[in-house]
């Protein structure tokens, strides 16, 4: 979603709020995760990436170790691929280490209809078959159409299927914060 093409009609989260929630998220992954060797974060491009290097870069802190870590791109695995992307942004997927050896913690921004998740799942598999895979989401904004549910959830929000949630990095936005809009029509393409 552009973010550009948003009119924000509500901030859920703001950066403070945010980096709390990061903070619980975190200390929920050390308690559930740490009697479990070879853990990997792997974050869904693209958004799932900043927020799985917070995650990262906590979770090394707190338990002075070192995570194996990678990226997913799901482009070429959506089922709408052909459908309503006009021109799909593909970019590079990275895992350098062998799934199969690891229990992998995926990383998204926003939960919504479980199709990410699953087409991260299937890109992921192609691979190697992981040891076990768990879901780690910022916003679980509901309305699923696939039976995907978070392990770890930040928050939990209620939205109408024709608004928009946003979730801002400030590496890359300029700022923390979490909002729900409705998309602009009236803006050109």
């Amino acid at each position: 979603m552009k973010r550009k093409k948003l009119l924000v009609s509500k901030e859920i989260m703001n950066a403070g709020e945010m980096d709390k929630i990061i903070n619980r998220m975190v200390h929920e992954i050390i308690e559930k995760v740490s009697s479990r060797q070879n853990v990997a974060i792997v974050g869904i491009r693209t958004r799932g990436v900043y927020l799985a290097q917070r995650i990262i870069e906590r979770i090394e802190k707190i338990e002075k170790v070192t995570l194996a870590k990678g990226e997913i791109d799901i482009a070429l695995y959506r089922d709408d691929f052909f459908k309503s992307l006009a021109a799909p942004a593909v970019g590079p997927s990275e895992l350098l280490f062998n799934p199969e050896e690891y229990h992998i913690i995926l990383v998204d921004d926003v939960l919504y209809t479980g199709r990410t998740v699953r087409a991260a799942i299937d890109a992921l598999m192609d691979y190697g078959r992981p040891r076990s895979i768990m879901l780690a989401v910022l916003v679980d904004r509901g309305y699923r159409e696939l039976p995907i549910q978070a392990d770890f959830v930040g928050k939990t929000i209620e939205t109408k299927q024709d608004e928009a949630v946003a979730v801002y990095f400030n590496n890359i936005d300029e700022e923390d914060r979490v909002v729900i809009g409705q998309k602009d029509k009236t803006r050109s393409h």
